[in-house]
């Protein structure tokens, strides 16, 4: 991670994230910390690094998720060269459907 980042404030950040319990209580505070918008372009980066796993094209990403492909190329040297967050989650999302 980045130690740019990392400090307090953002430690009580994530630890406060950690404590949602469902998605209304992601829903009731990410719409309290966040903008819509800021909310929209982080969903939609989630879905272009889905995309990019299950190995869409740049073409079929922006045109599904209307994301430049300036973001679908950052979220792809993420995927590649980043935290390993990107993987991390979606590996878990994915291990959790095959188990239903």
């Amino acid at each position: 991670m980045s130690k740019e980042i990392r400090n307090e404030s953002t430690d009580q950040l994530f630890k406060g994230i950690l404590t949602l319990k469902n998605l209304d209580e992601c829903y009731s505070f990410f719409e309290d910390v966040c903008t819509i918008n800021e909310i929209i372009s982080l969903a939609q980066r989630f879905e272009v690094a889905k995309m990019l796993k299950e190995k869409k094209t740049y073409i079929e990403i922006s045109e599904k998720s209307g994301a430049s492909t300036a973001t679908i190329s950052r979220v792809g040297r993420c995927l590649n060269y980043g935290s390993d967050g990107y993987n991390m989650v979606l590996d878990r999302l994915k291990e959790q459907e095959s188990v239903k």
